[in-house]
This record gives C-alpha cells, sequence and structure tokens, in this order.
C-alpha cells in the first residue's frame, strides 16, 4: 500500500484546491481607512520602562485560568475507530454504502467530505465532518475532549498532531483562506487518520467547495476488513488505507518503533514564544517581534500586570476603554479577558494592525506611537524587537 502520498494525490483530484495565505500570519483587522484619527485612548499613556534583557521567551508559560471544559458530550464517548479509509473518485451512493456495511467483519460505515487546502503554499488534506456524529471516529482521548468539538462546532481548525510538527503550524494561529472564510487552529489530536492533516466542521467544508461524500471509514475486527472488497465496491480511481496495526506489523518489524501516546492540545499556546508567533498572524506584515517586545516592555511577558498609575491592565497593558473596542478573545474560551496573555496579545496585535502596523516601517513605528504616546517609548520597542529578531533566528 503506498499510503500517504497516493491518498493525498487522490484528495487533491477530487477537490478543488483552495489557497491559503499565511506568510506572516492571517488577517489584517479593518478598522477604518485612517485609525490615526480615533478618539480612543492610547494602550498606555505613560512608558514603563524595563531591562532589555529577558528569560528566553520559549521558556515562559503564559499564566491564566485553564481553559474550561465547553461543548456536549465528553467522557462517556465510546472510541470505534476506524480501521479502513478510503477515497472514492466521486460521492458514494447510499446503496453503496448499504454494501459497505455487509462486507465481512465491517460492523460501522460513515461517508464524510473531503478536500484540500494550501497553507503557505503546503498542502493540507482535511475531512468536513459533523462534530457530534463523528467524536465516536477518533482515539478515546480525542473522543472525550469537548474543546476539540466544539472548536469545530464554531468553524475552527483541528489539526493532527504529526502534521503540526511537520508542517510547522502554530496552535492558536488565524490562517486566511483565499476568497473563504478565516481559520483559527484551536487544538490539535493525534487522529489515527493516515493521510489525514486535520479536521472542519462539514458546514465550512461545503462553504469551502469540498467534494461531498468521498471519504469513507469502516469500523470492524482488527485487521480483518478486506481492502480490496472495500476497493471493488467503491470502483474505478478509489484509494484504500488500512489504518490499523495488524495491517502494519511488517513495516514495524523492519523498522522498530515505539507508539506515540495520543495527544490532545486545545486553545492555547505553550510559551510566550508560540502565543507571540500565533498572534502576529492576525496582522499580516508584523513580526511577531514587535509584539514581544511590547509584552517585555510593558510586563516583562506578565510579570507586571499592573494596574498602572495610568489605570492601564493586563500584560500587555490595555486602557480599559480601548479594551472594550479592541478586545478579542484568543483562546476561544468565551472570554475577552484583559487579564489572560491568550486574549490581550492578539489583542494588541489587532490594535497595532488597525493602526496600520502590517505596513511597516514608519507606519509600524506611528502604529506603535499610537500603542503608547512615546517615541522614546517606539525607540525601545524596536530596539528589543530587533534584539529578539537577532536571538531567535
Amino acid at each position: 500500500m503506498s499510503g500517504l502520498p497516493t491518498l493525498r494525490s487522490v484528495m487533491l483530484m477530487v477537490t478543488a484546491v483552495l489557497a491559503v495565505t499565511a506568510a506572516a500570519g492571517g488577517v489584517v483587522v479593518l478598522m477604518g481607512e485612517d485609525v490615526a484619527t480615533t478618539t480612543q485612548q492610547p494602550v498606555r499613556r505613560t512608558p514603563r520602562p524595563q531591562e532589555s534583557a529577558a528569560p528566553r521567551l520559549d521558556q515562559i508559560v503564559p499564566t491564566a485560568e485553564p481553559v474550561k471544559d465547553f461543548g456536549k458530550g465528553g467522557a462517556g464517548i465510546t472510541a470505534t475507530p476506524p480501521r479502513v479509509l478510503a477515497i472514492a473518485a466521486s460521492t458514494v451512493p447510499k446503496q453503496t454504502r448499504f454494501r459497505l456495511g455487509e462486507l465481512a467483519h465491517v460492523q460501522k460505515v460513515t461517508v464524510v467530505d473531503a478536500g484540500a487546502v494550501k497553507v503557505a503554499g503546503t498542502g493540507l488534506n482535511l475531512l468536513a465532518v459533523d462534530p457530534s456524529d463523528f467524536r465516536s471516529w477518533t482515539p478515546q482521548p480525542v473522543a472525550d475532549q469537548p474543546a476539540v468539538w466544539s472548536a469545530l462546532a464554531k468553524g475552527e481548525l483541528v489539526a493532527d498532531a504529526g502534521a503540526m510538527g511537520k508542517f510547522g503550524m502554530i496552535l492558536g494561529a488565524v490562517y486566511q483562506v483565499d476568497g473563504g472564510p478565516r481559520l483559527r487552529l484551536a487544538a490539535s489530536a493525534s487522529l489515527g487518520l493516515q493521510g489525514v492533516d486535520g479536521l472542519v466542521s462539514a458546514d465550512l467544508g461545503r462553504s469551502l467547495g469540498f467534494a461531498q461524500g468521498v471519504a469513507v471509514l469502516l469500523h470492524g475486527k482488527e485487521g480483518k476488513i478486506s481492502d480490496a472488497g472495500v476497493r471493488k465496491l467503491l470502483g474505478k480511481g478509489a484509494q484504500v488505507v488500512v489504518l490499523d496495526s495488524a495491517a502494519r506489523v511488517t513495516a514495524k518489524q523492519q523498522q522498530p518503533a515505539q507508539e506515540q501516546p495520543q495527544q490532545v492540545t486545545v486553545g492555547r499556546p505553550g510559551s510566550y514564544l508560540e502565543l507571540y508567533k500565533a498572534s502576529a498572524t492576525r496582522c499580516p506584515g508584523l513580526s511577531w517581534t514587535v509584539l514581544a517586545a511590547i509584552g517585555q516592555v510593558e510586563s516583562g511577558h506578565g510579570q507586571n500586570n499592573g494596574p498602572s498609575s495610568a489605570g492601564a491592565l493586563g500584560p500587555m497593558q490595555f486602557m480599559p476603554a480601548t479594551w472594550k473596542h479592541y478586545g478579542v478573545d484568543g483562546d476561544g474560551d468565551g472570554k475577552k479577558d484583559i487579564w489572560s496573555p491568550y486574549d490581550a496579545v492578539p489583542g494588541a496585535a489587532g490594535y497595532l494592525c488597525a493602526n496600520k502596523a502590517g505596513q511597516g516601517g514608519e507606519r509600524l513605528r506611528k502604529a506603535i506611537w499610537f500603542y503608547n504616546h512615546s517615541w522614546d517609548y517606539v525607540n525601545k520597542v524596536m530596539s528589543i524587537a530587533e534584539a529578539y529578531a537577532r536571538a531567535y533566528t
């Protein structure tokens, strides 16, 4: 079985390839022609000098209240993992689905939509699923994590854990589908679906033009479902991948490897470095180093969250009136919390972007000035940003 490369080629053949641009990230927050004329207060009125030296950002864990469990279900879902995954050349008819269910050792069958998108020139194969119906088709730790399924229901992306590492994807980043919606990478999980890089909702898949009803998953007795029988029923052009461990025993004998533990990560980047990088994707052209420099000057990356003498709050030192206008729910927990770095840092990215920081040069300097009305502050932020750029390249 050719496995991943073959499955990729077929998914690309049967779906429309949609371009996704994510070079510097995702989306510009459009707040009007020139935000420089706004009557909003600056984020903070007086600069708070900080030492330029700082511990490594990849070693600082943002501190906030834990993400609450949300979404329907939770423990009690019984996982029935797929043993076989097949991609048909066209929509699988209802009668064919019935016949697949009658194959020896097949206990369950489901058919979902599939498509391919591009992220920074890299193709991703996605399944578009109904969150409530598809939970049992994932490994037990994934099925038991309500936040994964809530994220899908909200139109967010859940990436396979392997794809996250392979393609350098960032948890919490926002990616812009060319001609389509913005996608927030809300969770990663070990899906156990060879050749599949992630999941989106069925509604989102339809809006993206995914091929309907072409991906078939079958559950049954491990190692017993006939891939030849599946291929025969699906007809010419169908590709079949056997997923269960029994079918891969030969490969394991040739190259022993420990089974990877199931991983489920939801909502939040694990370090300030990842948080700054993810937040910068909200403003194409804005370097994450500028956000990191502001975070260092304002609070020492969450070490001194205020209130300041001017009344600014949180790790990015927003004035409450400014936060009311620019605050965001960066981690999908349903709150816009000025004290949470997971909301405050992407909020700062949006505020800078509204002031055209993504255009660089003098526009960037002016946007930083709007963040805090001091040219000394601007120079300090730019100097620290340059130091971060040297330290993390």
